[in-house]
């Protein structure tokens, strides 16, 4: 493969700017965290188990159609435990749904209706939205009463959330409900402004398990009608879970510190302990370990080789680079300088242990996916090089997403995120599926690329790195960077469309798997919807990070 094809005037100059990235603000913390918050005693796992198993029979004990099952179900998710009872709640929604068809469940109580409607839509069960008809009046408008009821405007404000292409009255009733909401902030009780503003800001759908469990759980104890032995049961589920992450987080920093890369390569991002975050938003659940360690490792090292290419070096070195993934040999560190030497090495290695790892259990064939994809996202950062090599050059918007949904590193997470799954359904089928870009990660890739850069799109320009899409859009049809957002919004909204409609029955593979590709996407939502703050983790993303893996719930 010739790499030079193309190749800029003035390129071989080597440049080496300062992206001045903050260090790691965790440093050795979770090396050095106290055993206490890692190993799990006896009695504590018991506690769990027992009070799992009184959830289990309060669970089963209540009819599926009642409108108390319908909202045990949805505070069993919220608090982040479903994952005990997936069997049960798969279950219960079938025989729910079947109801749900044939009946006017829960009559003209739109906080019931709007619950089990994103209940059913979440577990893939495509049910009509003209369920919500009957709460217009007779102009065709939202009914103005439905506004004196905050939480069922919150329960139709998340139940829109859930909407495909072509759902005129979802689309309605988000406009309604989000315009009365924001109107309604400074006349509201404090308990409902938190609950509202959250939910502008944050919706259930795309939130992260184990972020929106943390909050909701301290939502949860000052409800009047809270169940005690579901909120003791998710307090301590959370806090035994925790000390998993924790342990895993610890062997893992003690892997990056070995490898010394930091020192290496000084003007790359150290983003360990995020990059684990990351993982663990694709998959939080124990039986996923294996799968979330390699993921976190491949996105940590993922993003040094992103600075290599963004921030650092010459057009020959990344030249040099972009051959050796291609040629995936130890003997290519020859012609790479000492920087890259490093981080090369790393990367083999990772894979390596993959192979290992997955050897044991005769899917060592998964690999190759993963390494092909890592191959191609180094072609697309050293297109990207290109573009910043040669600083006259800024491509139309069409040529500049063609390289950018690549580089967006999506696709290449995605099919990492399958490969250490122990799981018989993850066959090469899957394998073949996902690295042929079926409509749900071409659209998570979409919402991955469009909202990295819009969140990012100024911090670039003002080092002078490669151009983003609200550049390339700006330049090409002429407009302002206000119009350029609020057109990139609504390509990141249709896409989100598009993830909705290909989780619903029938679907192409399982919802095991295409929970990974949502949770992706789910992330995504997370670090960028507000700036960077996956770059910039020394605020927002450092108190999330804190509530997940640090602090306890009391």
């Amino acid at each position: 493969m010739d790499f030079s094809k193309g190749l800029p005037v003035g390129v071989h100059e080597v440049s080496r700017p300062s992206a001045n990235y903050h260090r790691s603000i965790w440093g050795d913390y979770f090396l050095d965290c106290v055993s206490d918050s890692t190993i799990i005693n006896p009695l504590e796992r018991k506690q769990v188990q027992d009070l799992r198993e009184e959830v289990r029979k309060m669970l089963m004990a209540v009819h599926d159609t009642s409108s108390e099952k319908v909202e045990l179900i949805d505070k069993i998710q919220r608090l982040g435990v479903s994952y005990h009872f997936e069997e049960e709640i798969e279950a219960s929604l079938q025989r729910m749904y079947e109801a749900y068809r044939e009946c006017n469940m829960y009559g003209d109580d739109l906080y019931l209706v709007a619950i089990g409607f994103r209940l059913l839509r979440q577990q893939g069960h495509f049910v009509s939205c003209d369920v919500f008809k009957k709460f217009k009046d007779n102009e065709g408008n939202f009914d103005k009463a439905l506004t004196s009821n905050v939480p069922a405007m919150l329960s139709l404000y998340e139940a829109a959330h859930m909407r495909v292409h072509g759902e005129d009255i979802l689309e309605e009733a988000l406009v309604f409900i989000s315009n009365h909401l924001k109107s309604m902030i400074p006349i509201l009780s404090d308990s409902f402004r938190v609950q509202v503003l959250h939910a502008l800001n944050q919706p259930i759908h795309m939130s992260l398990t184990r972020v929106e469990a943390r909050r909701f759980l301290s939502t949860y104890q000052s409800y009047d009608t809270k169940n005690e032995l579901l909120l003791e049961f998710a307090k301590l589920d959370f806090n035994l879970l925790q000390k998993v992450h924790r342990k895993e987080l610890s062997s893992i920093t003690r892997w990056w510190k070995d490898l010394d890369i930091v020192t290496k390569c000084p003007f790359a991002r150290d983003r360990l302990v995020e990059s684990y975050f990351w993982a663990l938003g694709v998959y939080f659940e124990p039986k996923f370990v294996i799968a979330r360690r390699m993921l976190a490792k491949v996105i940590a090292l993922a993003t040094i080789i992103d600075d290599i290419y963004d921030a650092y070096g010459s057009y020959d070195e990344h030249m040099c680079f972009t051959e050796a993934l291609e040629r995936w040999d130890v003997s290519a560190i020859d012609g790479l300088p000492p920087y890259m030497k490093s981080c090369y090495l790393a990367i083999l290695g990772v894979y390596a242990e993959m192979e290992e790892e997955l050897a044991k259990r005769g899917e060592s064939y998964r690999v190759d996916y993963a390494k092909n994809e890592m191959k191609k996202l180094t072609r697309a950062y050293f297109e990207e090089a290109k573009w910043s090599h040669s600083a006259s050059y800024i491509p139309t918007f069409e040529e500049y997403m063609k390289v950018a949904l690549d580089s967006s590193g999506y696709m290449m997470a995605a099919t990492t995120s399958l490969v250490g799954i122990g799981d018989n359904l993850i066959n090469k089928n899957v394998m073949d599926w996902v690295t042929h870009e079926p409509l749900i990660v071409q659209a998570s890739t979409v919402i991955a690329r469009l909202m990295d850069d819009m969140a990012g799109h100024e911090f670039e320009q003002e080092r002078g790195h490669e151009p983003s899409a609200v550049e390339c859009y700006m330049k090409q049809h002429g407009t302002s960077k206000e119009e350029v957002l609020l057109e990139l919004q609504k390509l990141v909204s249709n896409a989100w469309k598009e993830v909705n409609r290909q989780c619903l029955y029938p679907r192409e593979v399982p919802m095991l798997i295409l929970m990974r590709v949502l949770n992706l996407a789910r992330v995504i939502e997370l670090l960028y919807k507000d700036g960077d703050a996956f770059t910039h983790s020394t605020t927002k993303l450092k108190n999330i990070i804190t509530s997940i893996l640090v602090d306890p719930v009391p």
